[in-house]
């Protein structure tokens, strides 16, 4: 029987735990809401009496930032409140008897389409949220790179123009841009979802606002592709769910912006773990991070 990983994709909405085995098979999810419960713990507990009987080999967490992963300690992302410096790693170590391991949800994203989606082959590989919130998670030199303290990639904080859009607290960010909250103030109001679908009825305003989201994504990627030189830049969410509306524009701007170098050996695709790559994510952390301490250990 192959060995079983268990997956905790911790989120503001909801909360899930999965199970799956080293080749990132889910047998089994459960999921609660993340406002049903008063503590972090009681809410833990609770997925955790939903859990099979056959103990983990390991287990990964995939949770918003910000984050210690070096420590395990959630640090009060502003989706989780009352979640304020939570020893998760700790806690579910000494619940379950069993290694855990911890990243926030760029980064196990990242680790997933690199391992089993998009990104699978690559020693250099960029991804990019493009859903509620704009961010990196980065494969570099065939592992990944979180920086010093797990704030590497935040692209999303940089500044495309001197105003426009807020996101990530600051106006004109890239954020502001490439994101479902950056198209509903572009927008004024709709959701991303509505933006598309009102374009492909024919929309001008519509598709302008989408044309200008793909602009600063193609900014955006040309300094990624200049500053990092990757194989890849595997983009989810938004782009992959609607990507002939962004495409066409951002390798425009690639071509008239990136050196030609780097260009040259960097293709802009599509997430392909879908609507699964949260659940993926988190047993990829897991899986990730058990390679990670065997490999160590083996050098010992």
């Amino acid at each position: 029987m192959k060995p079983l990983y268990w997956g905790l994709d911790i989120g503001g909405t909801k909360c899930a735990l999965v199970t799956g085995t080293e080749d990132c098979q889910v047998l089994s999810r459960c999921a609660v809401a993340t406002a049903d419960f008063a503590s972090w713990q009681s809410l833990l507990e609770a997925l955790l009496a939903q859990a099979p009987q056959e103990a983990p080999v390991a287990i990964g967490v995939s949770c918003g930032g910000p984050l210690d992963s070096r420590n395990g300690r959630i640090l009060s992302p502003p989706n989780l409140p009352g979640w304020d410096d939570v020893p998760i790693v700790e806690w579910l170590e000494k619940r379950l008897g069993a290694p855990a391991f911890l990243q926030n949800d760029a980064n196990a994203c990242a680790l997933a389409e690199w391992r089993f989606g998009a990104g699978k082959g690559c020693e250099n590989m960029v991804f990019l949220t493009f859903g509620t919130g704009f961010g990196a998670g980065l494969i570099l030199d065939g592992r990944l790179y979180s920086g010093t303290n797990d704030m590497a990639g935040e692209v999303g904080h940089v500044r495309a123009e001197a105003d426009g859009p807020v996101g990530y607290g600051k106006a004109g960010s890239y954020e502001g841009f490439c994101s479902g909250g950056g198209i509903r103030q572009l927008s004024g109001g709709f959701t991303a979802k509505e933006v598309v679908e009102r374009a492909e009825a024919g929309d001008a305003a519509m598709q302008a606002v989408l044309h200008q989201s793909a602009q600063r994504l193609g900014a955006c990627l040309a300094m990624l592709i200049d500053l990092l030189n990757p194989e890849k830049i595997v983009i989810g969410s938004i782009y992959a769910r609607a990507e002939s509306w962004f495409r066409e524009t951002a390798l425009r701007v690639i071509e008239e912006e990136a050196l030609i170098y780097p260009r040259q050996v960097c293709s802009i695709v599509p997430a392909a773990l879908g609507d699964a790559i949260g659940d993926v994510a988190a047993l990829t952390v897991g899986i990730y991070g058990m390679g990670g301490r065997e490999k160590h250990a083996s050098e010992l």
